[in-house]
């Protein structure tokens, strides 16, 4: 088995959204914002080649929306989705597996694009993997949630015959994988542990989108059930210091890797690393 990061770029987001009741004389030494308030936010994926199967787990927000659309969220980097997988040297008819954490459009986005007026999946050899309970709750979206569920990033999807939903018992398709669900951000979000050589890799999506959300209190405005979300992290966060868990960070803008430590004042920060550092 051999892991990449897949860059797809970065984007902007209110930092108070972010980092929920955390003050920002706090959060503003972290990631400083800048004159509106907006720091800077990677969207970074995880590309699992093993043996015949190829597995993109989330693919950023992609390109397809308009001039408003950016507009609100500045994207902005280097790096695309396309680009990224490339310089790992596939292409996008390589991949066989799309699985999507949850269906946020800076998740899922990239996963359809724009062809000519039409719209097609960007992976056309792909199998696309949600779950039931989060397809429904991305299908028919609560009034707090409905502008981060794009019907244009979710349909096509389905439309195309290449959806398919982890089993009702939520088991892992993948051998080399397995999911912690978690419904503090949104409904049913899988966050994949991947068994890689003697570690354990965890995807942590929104769940801990950055190094600087290990602090339990630091949870994000945008989540439907912050105390949720706390419960959900301690839990997990307990296990990763336990068994000594790489904690792949998809938003963070500086660090793709972490680990965490139980001290005195409760699960800290331990160590910070790029993933090539320890494949």
């Amino acid at each position: 088995m051999k892991l990449h990061t897949i860059d797809t770029g970065f984007f902007k987001l209110d930092g108070g959204a972010m980092f929920g009741v955390v003050p920002k004389s706090i959060w503003n030494k972290l990631n400083p914002s800048d004159s509106n308030n907006m720091c800077n936010w990677a969207m970074r994926c995880l590309l699992i080649e093993d043996g015949n199967q190829l597995i993109l787990i989330d693919n950023g927000m992609g390109t397809k929306q308009d001039d408003k659309f950016f507009s609100y969220y500045f994207l902005n980097g280097d790096d695309t989705l396309i680009n990224s997988l490339h310089n790992a040297g596939f292409s996008e008819r390589d991949v066989t597996d799309m699985f999507l954490t949850h269906l946020h459009f800076d998740h899922c986005g990239g996963g359809v694009r724009r062809a000519g007026e039409k719209l097609e999946l960007t992976f056309p050899n792909a199998h696309y993997w949600s779950n039931e309970d989060h397809w429904r709750w991305a299908t028919q979206p609560n009034a707090r949630e409905k502008a981060s569920f794009l019907k244009e990033n979710i349909l096509p999807m389905q439309e195309s015959g290449q959806l398919k939903f982890v089993d009702e018992k939520e088991v892992s398709p993948f051998p080399q994988m397995d999911i912690f669900l978690a419904s503090g951000h949104t409904d049913r979000m899988m966050i994949p542990k991947i068994k890689y050589k003697d570690k354990t890799i965890c995807f942590m999506a929104d769940l801990l989108p950055s190094s600087h959300h290990v602090p339990l209190p630091y949870v994000m405005g945008y989540d439907t059930r912050p105390l949720l979300t706390m419960q959900e992290k301690e839990t997990f966060l307990l296990e990763a210091a336990s068994n000594n868990y790489i904690l792949f960070l998809e938003h963070d803008p500086v660090h793709e890797c972490c680990t965490v430590k139980q001290t005195e004042r409760g699960i800290r920060l331990d160590q910070t690393f790029a993933l090539k550092e320890i494949v």
